[in-house]
C-alpha cells in the first residue's frame, strides 16, 4: 500500500496526557517508551532521561547524536540542579589555525574543523553517579537494543534524513565523510519511512560507554579511535582534549515572571535570551494573546534580548557581563524603554556593571528532569567514526574568527550555545520541565510557551499547539502557516516584515511536563510538529 506519510489535508487534535506515576516526553515515540521501561523497572526520572536520550541518538540521528552536546537541570529533594555537558574547543584550535586552512571570515560548517569535545556521555555518566538508582549499563539497554536490532523510521525523521544525505552528497564522498554514508546510508540511499535501520558500532559504542561509565569515550578505546581519525584527517581533537574533559555542574539563573520562577542554564548557553525577554515584558499586562499588541511586544522583546546575548554571551570565563547584570532590573526597564507602536532595528545595550533534541521526564518520588542534548545541525559535522555510530557535533561553526568579538574562538573555550532546557518553580514547588528545541529558535519558543501558560492559562498541549513566530534579524519576522493572517497584516502596518513559512519544521520542537503540588498529578504536552509522544503509567 503506498501512501505519503507527510501528507496531512486535514486539522488533527492531541489531548494533554495524564498520569500518576511517571512521565516521559520528547520527539520521538520510541524513545519515549524507553524511558517509561526504565521507570517501570524501577529507575527514577534521572534515569529516564538517560535512558530516553541515549534512544534518542539512535531512534532521531538526525537532531542528535553520541559526539554531541548536552545540559540538564534536575529537580530533587526540594533543589534545582544544572549540568553544563557542552565541550570546549580542542586545544589546538585556534583563529590562526583556522585561517591557515583557508577559512578567513567564518567557521567552517562542516568537516573536523568545527568539532569541540562532545559532552554527551559524559552527561549521562554523571548524572547517572549523583542522581541515578540503576547502573548507566542497564540504562542504556533500550537503546542499544534498537540499535542492535533496528527500528522502522518515522516520518519526521525520514523527512529529515533524506534532506541530510542530499546536503552531504553535494560536499562530495571524500574519507572524511565516508563514516556517516557507510553509517547513515548503508544501502547507498537514506532510508525511506517506515524502513528498518540499526546499527551495530552505534550498539557497540553504547555498550561501552554504559560498562565502564563513560571511561571508554574519554579516556579508553573510542577516545583512541576518535584522536586516531582525528589525526588521520589532519583534524584537531585529540586524546588529551577527550581525557582532560569534565563535565560542569552549574548554579541555575532565574527571573521571577509574575509570581513564577522561569529557570534557564547560564552562559554559554543561551537561556539568558528567554529571561531577559521576560524580564522585559514582566511589567505588562496581557489578557489576550492573539491581538497584534501582544505580538508586537514579544517580538519587540526578544529582538532586544537577542541583540544583547549574541553580543555578550560565550564562555563565561571571558564574558564582559555577568549573567546577573545582564538579568538586572535596571537592564530591563532601559531596553523596555525602546519598545514603541512602530518595529524596530535592535542594536545592543550596555548592561550596568555589577540540530537538537529535547526531552522531560518525571517520576512518583517528586524527580523531574529537563534534558536537552543536540549534534547542533542535524547531524553536525558530516563526520562520523567508522564503525562507531560517533556522529561528531559543528557547535564549533558558532565561534566568530574576530579576535575582538566576546566569542572569539580560542583553545579550550567554549562556544555561544544555543541549546537551553527549561525548568518553571511557584514558591518551593516544582511546577516541571519545559523546553523548545531548534537553534536560535529556542528562547523564543521558551518565551512563547511560558507565557502561553502564565499569562494566557493554556494547557501544556494547547501551550505548544499554539501557531508560533521566529524573529530572524532585523525587522524580519518568519511565522508559521497556521498563524492568523489577520495580525500578520497588522504586524506588517507595524513595520514587521512579515513572512510566511511553508511548513512548521523550523518553529521548534516543546514538550511539557506539569506536577500538581496537591494530587501529584502530572498532566504533559507533546509537540504536534514532530513524531513526538507522552508516555506515562
Amino acid at each position: 500500500m503506498k501512501q505519503d506519510y507527510l501528507y496531512h489535508p486535514y486539522p488533527s487534535q492531541r489531548n494533554t496526557v495524564f498520569a500518576k506515576n511517571g512521565m516521559v516526553a520528547t520527539s520521538q515515540p520510541l524513545a519515549a517508551q524507553a524511558g517509561l521501561h526504565i521507570l517501570k523497572k524501577g529507575g527514577n526520572a534521572i534515569d529516564a532521561a538517560i535512558a530516553t536520550a541515549a534512544c534518542l541518538t539512535v531512534v532521531e540521528p538526525t537532531s542528535n547524536g553520541i559526539g554531541g552536546d548536552a545540559f540538564a537541570l534536575v529537580w530533587t529533594k526540594g533543589e534545582l540542579h544544572g549540568l553544563n555537558a557542552s565541550g570546549p574547543a580542542p586545544a589546538s584550535l585556534s583563529i590562526d589555525a583556522v585561517k591557515e586552512r583557508g577559512y578567513t571570515e567564518k567557521m567552517p560548517k562542516l568537516g573536523l574543523i568545527p568539532v569541540t569535545v562532545p559532552g554527551a556521555p559524559a552527561a549521562w555518566a554523571t548524572l547517572s553517579k549523583r542522581f541515578g538508582k540503576l547502573p548507566l549499563s542497564e540504562v542504556l539497554e533500550p537503546a542499544i537494543q534498537y540499535a542492535t536490532e533496528g527500528y522502522p523510521v518515522s516520518p519526521t525523521l525520514g523527512k529529515y534524513w533524506k534532506g541530510a544525505y542530499r546536503a552531504y552528497k553535494q560536499q562530495g564522498t571524500s574519507e572524511e565523510f565516508s563514516g556517516w554514508f557507510e553509517t547513515f546510508a548503508p544501502k547507498g540511499r537514506p532510508p525511506e519511512i517506515g524502513e528498518i535501520w540499526a546499527s551495530e558500532g552505534h550498539a557497540n559504542t553504547l555498550r561501552a560507554i554504559g560498562e565502564t561509565n563513560g571511561e571508554a569515550f574519554y579516556r579508553g578505546e573510542l577516545a583512541e579511535k576518535i584522536a586516531a581519525f582525528s589525526k588521520e584527517h589532519n583534524g584537531f581533537i585529540s586524546y588529551e582534549d577527550l581525557a582532560n574533559y569534565e563535565p560542569e555542574w552549574v548554579d541555575p539563573i532565574r527571573v521571577d515572571y509574575k509570581g513564577y520562577d522561569v529557570w534557564e542554564i547560564p552562559p554559554n548557553g543561551q537561556g539568558i535570551a528567554a529571561l531577559m525577554a521576560l524580564n522585559i515584558l514582566n511589567d505588562d499586562v496581557f489578557t489576550d494573546r492573539d491581538t497584534v499588541e501582544t505580538y508586537h511586544k514579544q517580538i519587540e522583546a526578544m529582538k532586544l534580548a537577542f541583540e544583547d546575548t549574541k553580543k555578550y554571551v560565550s564562555d563565561p570565563r571571558t564574558m564582559k557581563y555577568s549573567a546577573e547584570e545582564l538579568l538586572s532590573k535596571k537592564f530591563a526597564t532601559e531596553r523596555r524603554a525602546l519598545i514603541g507602536e512602530e518595529a524596530i532595528t535592535p542594536e545592543p545595550g550596555t548592561p550596568p556593571k555589577g540540530g537538537t533534541v529535547y526531552l522531560a521526564t518525571a517520576d512518583s518520588e517528586g524527580n523531574m528532569v529537563s534534558f536537552i542534548q543536540s549534534n547542533y545541525m542535524g547531524f553536525g559535522s558530516g563526520v562520523v567514526v567508522p564503525g562507531t555510530g560517533i556522529a561528531l557535533q559543528n557547535r564549533g561553526h558558532d565561534f566568530s574568527l574576530d579576535p575582538e568579538h566576546e566569542n572569539a574562538l580560542a583553545p579550550g573555550k567554549k562556544t555561544y550555545h544555543t541549546i537551553i532546557p527549561g525548568f518553571l518553580t511557584k514558591g518551593d514547588e516544582a511546577v516541571g520541565p519545559f523546553g523548545v528545541m531548534g537553534g536560535y529558535m529556542q528562547p523564543q519558543g521558551h518565551m512563547q510557551v511560558i507565557m502561553n501558560t502564565i499569562d494566557f492559562h493554556l494547557n501544556p498541549q494547547a501551550a505548544l499547539d499554539a501557531p508560533r513566530w521566529q524573529w530572524m534579524e532585523g525587522k524580519k519576522v518568519m511565522v508559521e502557516p497556521t498563524f492568523p493572517t489577520h495580525l500578520a497584516q497588522a504586524l506588517a502596518r507595524k513595520g514587521h516584515q512579515i513572512e510566511v513559512a511553508l511548513d512548521s519544521g523550523s518553529f521548534g520542537r516543546g514538550q511539557i511536563i506539569w506536577r500538581n503540588p496537591e494530587t501529584g498529578v502530572l498532566t504533559g504536552g507533546t509537540e504536534s510538529r514532530t513524531d513526538g509522544e507522552v508516555a506515562g503509567y
